[in-house]
């Protein structure tokens, strides 16, 4: 009896211990098998709920395991990430600087050698091959002096012009609004008490490179010194015994180079209101002068067929011939090359080291006159936009040319007309090369050969807009 009740002790204990493990099969069993038990209903329903909540009970624990490591390496990996990031931004500032660097650098390299370039007057940019033919409805027409535009000069700052006539007065022209900002009247001779002015026809101007002083000079031998913000008259220099024609400053200083019909090159200098030398060499009445940086300057010989370069201080000069004609306009460049028209109808592009034109173009402006009798039409301005290969001629064949150097300024390509009716007394360039203005009068500025009645005397502001250049390939 007691054996029987121990044995059955022990089965009990021994089914008790085996429920637990063996509850994830019962549902199965129960499945396959519903209808072994007792109380089946109950039975089985009490066994799903009692497995169901044993594996709940197991799941949780394994997922905040499982989240606690997640959590410890998401820590760890962060960390990492982290450095990585810090790394990475460290590398790109490095390369960014060192491109910036390489930027500054090269652009640096650029400048100095456009520099080293500009000092030898070698520095020629390409621009001409940007430039678009203008509307003629796009060219704004400043009227107000009553005879023929003789001359101009632009400000530095590319803000205003100033423009003489043979009406003996100068004007001060906006060039955003087209107004006139001042007007120096004519002066009569002989009268007293009177504002300082021109009694003669005005044949040349100059403006100096800060646009402190403006110079004037006249067929009555006078250069009349200006402030140029106020157009105050500050100085007179006397001392030419001819018609002055041509005026110049050298660039960065206030040193103002002239020359007369009366054949010389005299220098001044205008901020202490003195005299400094005279230079002669010319066999006629000198026409044109210009001048850069270097303490030197080219005129242009009219009759005697010349171009020459003074050499200041050495008191020299070199002499270049090439047209057959009376050279009447002369225009620098760079520091090594010129560009000059004569009444032949030719241009020519020069080289200092060399005493024969580089390029030379006849008839750069036609023909005119009767078959068999043709002439070329005079040249009788040019102009240069500073280091570049872009030029600008003028006649009175109704058009201004502009021109592209070749490489090495030994070609000139024709690239557009800009149609203007009368006599292109004067050309010149903005600075920044966005604008082209002329001198537009009924006479040449020398003389009264021909008369066009349909001109009229006028300042023209010329827009020169630029081609966008073609986007890059695979853009």
């Amino acid at each position: 009896m007691s054996a029987t009740v121990a044995a059955r002790k022990r089965g009990k204990s021994a089914s008790g211990a085996g429920a637990g493990a063996g509850a994830g099969k019962r549902r199965r069993k129960g499945d396959s098998s519903g209808d072994k038990g007792k109380s089946k209903g109950g039975g089985k329903m009490n066994e799903e709920i009692s497995s169901d909540s044993e594996n709940e009970s197991i799941a949780p624990r394994k997922t905040e395991e499982e989240e606690e490591e997640e959590l410890e390496e998401t820590a760890q990996e962060k960390k990492l990430r982290l450095a990585k990031l810090y790394l990475e931004q460290l590398k790109q500032q490095e390369e960014e600087k060192a491109e910036a660097r390489e930027f500054e650098e090269d652009q640096v390299a650029g400048k100095l050698k456009e520099d080293v370039l500009e000092q030898r007057g070698r520095l020629q940019k390409s621009v001409a091959k940007e430039i678009q033919a203008p509307a003629p409805a796009d060219i704004r027409i400043l009227r107000g002096h009553q005879l023929s535009i003789t001359c101009l000069v632009i400000t530095p700052d590319d803000l205003a012009i100033f423009s003489a006539a043979k009406d003996c007065t100068i004007i001060k022209w906006s060039v955003e609004s087209g107004r006139k900002l001042h007007v120096i009247p004519r002066a009569k001779k002989g009268a007293e008490g009177q504002p300082p002015g021109h009694s003669s026809h005005i044949l040349c101007m100059a403006i100096s490179s800060d646009g402190k002083y403006l110079a004037s000079g006249d067929r009555s031998k006078l250069i009349l010194i200006w402030e140029a913000q106020s157009c105050r008259h500050l100085y007179t220099f006397t001392g030419h015994r001819d018609a002055v024609s041509g005026l110049a400053f050298r660039r960065g200083t206030h040193q103002l180079y002239s020359t007369s019909h009366d054949r010389s090159v005299k220098v001044w200098n205008v901020a202490e209101n003195s005299y400094v030398e005279t230079l002669f060499g010319h066999q006629d009445a000198v026409a044109a002068l210009d001048a850069l940086s270097r303490e030197c300057c080219v005129t242009a010989g009219g009759r005697d067929g010349t171009v020459r370069v003074w050499k200041i201080p050495e008191e020299s000069q070199l002499v270049f011939y090439g047209h057959q004609g009376s050279i009447d306009s002369i225009q620098l460049i760079n520091e090594e090359h010129m560009v000059s028209g004569a009444d032949d109808g030719s241009v020519a592009l020069w080289g200092l080291s060399k005493k024969r034109p580089l390029a030379l173009q006849r008839e750069a402006h036609g023909l005119r006159g009767e078959q068999g009798l043709e002439q070329p039409f005079w040249v009788s301005s040019v102009a240069a936009l500073l280091n570049t290969d872009l030029i600008a001629t003028g006649s009175h064949n109704n058009s201004v040319r502009l021109w592209q150097c070749g490489e090495g300024f030994r070609q000139l390509d024709l690239l557009c007309d800009i149609p203007l009716v009368g006599f292109i007394n004067s050309l010149k360039f903005s600075s920044a090369g966005d604008f082209l203005v002329a001198g537009v009068g009924q006479e040449h500025r020398l003389g009264r050969w021909w008369r066009i009645k349909e001109a009229r005397n006028s300042v023209c502001i010329i827009p020169l807009h630029r081609a966008p250049r073609p986007p890059a390939a695979g853009s």
